[in-house]
């Protein structure tokens, strides 16, 4: 069977933001978007600020700001250069800051996108919820169990609406899948098969060495509640980049699989997992990261296992590529009577022969997304929480934050879904939650 077609995520994600299949835009809406000239009076448009000015963040205001019921008012990093640039965009109507804690304390921002490094995840999420912001974080949610409950439980407590950022979860291609799976033909499903693989070659991301940080960024907020470790180049050079340290980024599992085991957790309503084993390491990859090489983990759910496979070289993906390399994903379904596997943008199904009576897709039944943003600000207005939710995305979250602390611990970690808590391993319980550097303080209070 031929290769599928390989989906590119970045452009994926900006086909979604612009809401069509092949339109060309701008990074950036002019302020006429903005709601300025608009249809909306200003008292009934959603006031949203940026926190974290990166690629993914200014991907997500654009898709917000293209509509006509919003406003941006705010916009947040601490590299000089990014804030001003993000500025310059909505001059009309954003203030650039450097804290976010003054974006959040601004009566006039009704909602934030929380778009930095993932360290700093669960720390903003909370401040948000406790100055009355809803929240669009994106993936991974968090690094770690306790940051994962504080996260819900802020959101519960606080009342706000919050959406995780895994845009995949909006596509036509997933929907199709779910309604396979549920639908019952492929039989009684014993094993999902997830993984995401490349080839970075001996150098990786190269080898930069530590130097004084520039003044256009601030360096002590941007390690921020993490140990303080000297400044290296490429810790900032792009999320690419970012993912092999893993202190701020957890490394390519926590940045890749939100998207990936997304859809069988989704599609099979999964709880949590009783059991995680992750074994892996940094095996041939000599660069200045620390993060894995390569990883695999199995999940045990009741009558069910799930698994991941990640490496960083060798990029060979079975039924989604092989030869040169490329960055390469995939999922997997194995029931009885046949096995559907699909990445973002196809899905195919292999019958077990004579097993699969009906091989005609299901009828379709779930309706189109809005787009992934869209649908986080209709819930601002509703105030029905959207699809990706943190109750939701715990189910997401927890089985990854578990997978790395059983790679660090070196032995599998057995987990209480009733409870949401590690059952007889007090290290491992320990370990699951992260000491902040101070000044800053974990909040506690959301466990």
């Amino acid at each position: 069977m031929p290769a599928s077609p390989e989906v590119s995520r970045r452009n994926f994600l900006r086909k979604a933001a612009l809401g069509t299949a092949g339109a060309a835009a701008p990074y950036f809406v002019s302020a006429r978007a903005l709601g300025k000239e608009g249809k909306l009076p200003a008292g009934e448009r959603i006031q949203v600020g940026l926190i974290g000015c990166g690629g993914m963040g200014q991907a997500n205001l654009s898709a917000c700001a293209g509509q006509p019921d919003v406003a941006v008012t705010a916009v947040c990093d601490v590299w000089k250069t990014r804030r001003q640039q993000a500025a310059t965009h909505f001059k009309v109507s954003a203030k650039p800051y450097h804290d976010y804690r003054e974006v959040l304390a601004r009566k006039d921002v009704d909602a934030v996108i929380i778009a930095t490094p993932p360290h700093w995840h669960c720390r903003m999420a909370v401040d948000a919820c406790e100055a009355g912001k809803d929240i669009y974080l994106q993936k991974p949610m968090t690094l770690h169990l306790a940051e994962s409950r504080a996260v819900k439980n802020a959101v519960k407590k606080h009342n706000r609406i919050c959406q995780i950022g895994t845009q995949i979860h909006a596509s036509e291609n997933y929907r199709r899948v779910v309604e396979w799976i549920r639908s019952g033909k492929l039989g009684k499903i014993g094993v999902s098969r997830t993984f995401n693989v490349m080839n970075q070659g001996p150098e990786g991301i190269g080898n930069a060495p530590n130097c004084e940080p520039s003044r256009e960024i601030d360096w002590d907020q941007w390690v921020g509640p993490c140990p303080m470790r000297a400044f290296n180049p490429l810790i900032v050079a792009s999320s690419y980049h970012h993912c092999s340290f893993m202190a701020f980024s957890g490394g390519w599992m926590p940045g890749m699989a939100p998207h990936i085991i997304d859809l069988p957790i989704w599609a099979l309503d999964l709880g949590y997992p009783s059991v995680t084993y992750c074994s892996g390491g940094r095996y041939a990859i000599k660069d200045a990261g620390d993060a894995p090489d390569t990883q695999e983990v199995v999940w045990q759910y009741p009558g069910f296992t799930l698994t991941w496979m990640m490496s960083l070289l060798n990029s060979f993906a079975f039924d989604f590529g092989r030869g040169e390399p490329a960055r390469r994903l995939g999922i997997y379904f194995h029931g009885q009577r046949g096995t559907l596997f699909c990445d973002y943008g196809m899905h195919r199904v292999v019958p077990e022969g004579s097993l699969l009576k009906d091989s005609q897709p299901p009828q379709s039944t779930m309706a189109p997304s809005p787009g992934h943003e869209r649908e986080w600000l209709n819930s601002i207005k509703s105030r029905q929480q959207p699809s990706c939710n943190p109750q939701y995305h715990a189910k997401i979250d927890v089985p990854l934050v578990l997978a790395n602390l059983s790679l660090k611990l070196g032995r599998s970690i057995r987990f209480d879904a009733d409870t949401e808590k590690i059952v007889g391993d007090e290290e491992a319980s320990r370990l699951s939650k992260p000491e902040y550097r101070a000044p800053w303080k974990f909040p506690d209070e959301y466990l």
